[in-house]
């Protein structure tokens, strides 16, 4: 009866006990976390502190309980077991368990709590400097950080709950795979060396979050580098992953930092167009090419040569823009630009249909 009221107790006290304590957690540090609020620190924490809580009072409520012994003349015991009842043992064992289990989920939780305020302040220092250089380099960084501390803080918790449940000698464990080192780093090379790469892109930093890159036969925007890999966008939409070597070992082309983007091609016109015709179509389409806001002023549109096909004239200017769409939009206005003078000044294009093999 007393280890059901404790139950029952810890459970009308759960969820109230756990507020108050996210309530203070968010206060002793409301100096340090601007831009972040307490809803947010308490939508965090309020499961892994009530799952605690709640160990709590099984705790408390199994140890007002009285355990069967068994038959020591049956059934020998070791010296620890002699002095408390096996079942107690195995419930004491699983609640430290538990304990180590949920303490590691407050501190995932606390890491994302952590890393969210660092973000929040990077966002207000930069709308402050009216600059998203910080922001980027923030948000590059912070997945991958938040990875890291992650896999550490489960590996410390791994490490506790062997030493304090099973009893193992984490010391010798740790020499133990010292020597066992060397055949996980040659069964995990490639891991390793994407690994190494991710250190790699973050120190040279040839890109960040929101560049679009191009590497090798991938192009696309990326959206986050990993400890192995990194996802891109691409233009048709997929979530591509590439790992992080391909991106160091192979020429990559960071096509967010070009200042523009070229556009050439070539037009043909037919014989009958004749050279005042075609003097005054280049003349008229350079003026009208360099009459649009986002091209630079060196624009070359030049006569090249003389084919069976027709005469060919190289057309080649620049956009001033990184957006992929607003460079197809100058470059559709341009080429109806370009058709219009064609028919202005009476000229044609050459058909370059190739003919029909005869049989």
């Amino acid at each position: 009866m007393l280890a059901g009221l404790i139950l029952l107790l810890g459970a009308g006290l759960n969820r109230v006990l756990s507020r108050l304590l996210s309530r203070a957690l968010f206060r002793i540090s409301k100096r340090r976390t601007a831009g972040v609020s307490e809803a947010e620190l308490h939508e965090l924490l309020i499961q892994p502190l009530s799952t605690l809580l709640f160990l709590g009072a099984l705790f408390l409520a199994f140890n007002v309980l009285r355990y069967p012994l068994p038959d020591a003349a049956t059934l020998p015991l070791p010296p620890r077991a002699a002095a408390e009842p096996p079942l107690k043992l195995l419930l004491l064992g699983a609640f430290h368990l538990g304990v180590i289990v949920v303490l590691i989920w407050v501190v995932l939780r606390l890491v994302d709590f952590a890393l969210l305020v660092v973000r929040r302040r990077a966002e207000l220092a930069a709308a402050a400097a009216g600059t998203s250089a910080n922001l980027s380099a923030s948000h590059q960084f912070l997945p991958f950080a938040k990875d890291l501390l992650k896999v550490f803080v489960v590996i410390i918790g791994l490490l506790v709950a062997l030493g304090v449940v099973f009893g193992v000698n984490v010391t010798a464990l740790i020499g133990g795979l010292g020597i066992g080192g060397l055949a996980v780093a040659l069964a995990a090379k490639d891991s390793l060396e994407n690994l190494f790469a991710s250190f790699t892109i973050f120190l040279d930093r040839p890109f960040v979050v929101g560049d679009l890159v191009t590497a090798g036969d991938v192009s696309g925007t990326v959206e986050k580098i990993g400890f192995r890999s990194t996802r891109l966008r691409t233009a048709e939409k997929s979530y591509l992953t590439v790992p992080n070597k391909s991106l160091i070992d192979k020429p990559l082309d960071n096509l967010s930092l070009r200042t523009s983007r070229r556009v050439g091609f070539t037009l043909i016109f037919d014989q009958e167009t004749t050279s005042a015709q075609l003097r005054a179509i280049v003349e008229e389409a350079v003026a009208a090419i360099r009459a649009h806001p986002l091209v630079t002023a060196d624009v070359q549109m030049k006569f090249v040569g003389i084919t069976p096909q027709g005469l060919e004239v190289s057309v080649q200017y620049f956009v001033e823009t990184s957006a992929y769409d607003e460079y197809l939009d100058v470059k559709e206005t341009l080429n109806y630009r370009l058709i219009e003078t064609v028919e202005h000044q009476g000229g044609s294009f050459a058909d370059v249909t190739p003919p029909v093999a005869r049989r």
